[in-house]
């Protein structure tokens, strides 16, 4: 674990504090609203870092009045108590309590909708880079009874078993009768992922017979507990469960390992957030973003079974499904676990891989890779002339060459592979967006 934290240290920015954060005269410092999945854990952890970072004593996370609800407190050296509140009810109550002016911070676990945009247009731009940000990656693992003897969905499969088409484990070549489904509720941004990245893209809703949680903890434990059950659920919650390989269109099978949610390659991979209000925000919430992006918060990050935005070179093993000059690529050089996307319909790096640049760059000087050791590939979606879908994956990756060169690095080559080698189903515009993509390989 030491070398870990020490690893992350290296790539990441170290938090350099400014004046120590005033503490209020009354009420909590920070008020965290949203997500359970990023409040059950990795919220109180992070506060708890950040008051420690600031020199509080005796810092200590305690159950709150309600359920899923924690305070994290601490005292200053003249003994006055301050805490950081956090309410993990589902990622829309965050930005409903943005509104109301009872949170200061929204967790979320999906990006803001549209309609909460508008919504909360008062308080500034919520897409902004400043008040947007990912502070870690997650996977929604389908967990199983260990049991079950399937390893692999389709999503194509997962729709229909969530929806309650498919209704018997002999339908899909296993045994043991019905299947009972197991989801969490409404308000959690787990489902509204899963709804996303499954239900909706095939026009289907939840099956009536769900069992619905707000504790993720109790989710998993109860399909791993039935050997008729199956369930969805953050990567940190497999716990005693099964998790099975998941394809995605021409996708090959995928399981949730590190390595692929970290590229966000695997299908049911996410991204977790703080939303910032741009305007008169709490010096406590930004002190907290600052933190969680640095080198000890994704160090929490990492300790909490999340994703820390960490940049690694990993080798692939060529396979035969890979065009010749990839397989080329990919036995001369390692690739390192990140992907450059873009906004939707935009040529736009987002607002993650704006945060990656630095990363990478930072990962490049330390490693003494700035000339000539990097090669950029592109990748794309479908279109009818493939000689098009080449020439705009190539033209994504000189998007991602333009930045890197303001930096001073000197590429090695920049190669578009146009639609080969799709993450995701090119059937609707989020895979397609995840198609879209920029590797970055290291020799």
């Amino acid at each position: 674990m030491m070398l870990r934290v020490l690893f992350l240290l290296a790539l990441f920015p170290l938090y350099a504090a400014s004046a120590p954060l005033p503490a209020p005269d009354q009420g909590p410092a920070l008020r965290i609203q949203g997500s359970n999945t990023i409040g059950a854990a990795l919220g109180p952890a992070l506060a708890k870092g950040l008051m420690e970072h600031q020199g509080l004593q005796a810092v200590r996370i305690e159950p709150a009045q309600g359920a899923n609800e924690q305070r994290v407190t601490g005292k200053t050296r003249q003994g006055k108590t301050v805490s950081i509140e956090v309410a993990a009810h589902g990622s829309s109550t965050g930005f409903m309590a943005l509104k109301k002016a009872t949170a200061d911070l929204a967790a979320s676990s999906r990006p803001i909708k549209d309609s909460e945009l508008v919504d909360l247009e008062p308080l500034g731009d919520l897409k902004s880079p400043e008040a947007e940000q990912v502070i870690a990656i997650d996977g929604l693992a389908i967990i199983l009874n260990p049991r079950n003897p399937l390893n692999t969905l389709n999503t194509e499969q997962l729709a229909q078993i969530f929806n309650g088409e498919i209704s018997t484990w002999e339908a899909l070549g296993g045994i043991g009768g019905p299947i009972h489904l197991y989801a969490r509720d409404d308000q959690s941004g787990t489902y509204d992922t899963f709804k996303e990245l499954v239900l909706r893209l095939r026009g289907k809703p939840l099956g009536a017979g769900a069992k619905r949680f707000e504790s993720s903890e109790q989710l998993s434990d109860a399909v791993s507990q039935d050997p008729q059950g199956i369930g969805f659920i953050g990567l940190p919650y497999v716990r005693h469960a099964k998790a099975v390989a998941i394809v995605d269109g021409d996708s090959h099978p995928m399981l949730p390992l590190n390595s692929l949610i970290a590229t966000e390659d695997y299908p049911l991979s996410r991204r977790l957030f703080f939303y910032l209000p741009p305007s008169g925000h709490n010096p406590w919430a930004k002190a907290l973003v600052d933190f969680t992006q640095s080198s000890k918060g994704q160090a929490i990050v990492a300790a909490n079974g999340f994703i820390a935005q960490q940049v690694q070179a990993i080798a692939v093993e060529p396979r035969a499904s890979m065009p010749e000059d990839y397989q080329a690529i990919a036995r001369d050089a390692q690739r390192l676990t990140v992907n450059f996307r873009f906004e939707e319909g935009s040529a736009s790096l987002d607002n993650k891989a704006r945060q990656d640049l630095q990363r990478v760059v930072a990962y490049l000087k330390s490693h003494d890779k700035l000339d000539k050791q990097v090669t950029l590939v592109g990748f794309g979606d479908a279109k009818n002339d493939p000689q098009r879908a080449a020439l705009l994956s190539k033209l994504r990756a000189m998007a991602v060459r333009r930045e890197l060169v303001k930096n001073g690095v000197v590429l090695r080559d920049i190669r578009g592979f146009g639609a080969q080698m799709p993450v995701a189903a090119n059937t609707a515009d989020e895979g397609r967006i995840k198609n879209r993509r920029v590797e970055v390989w290291v020799y």
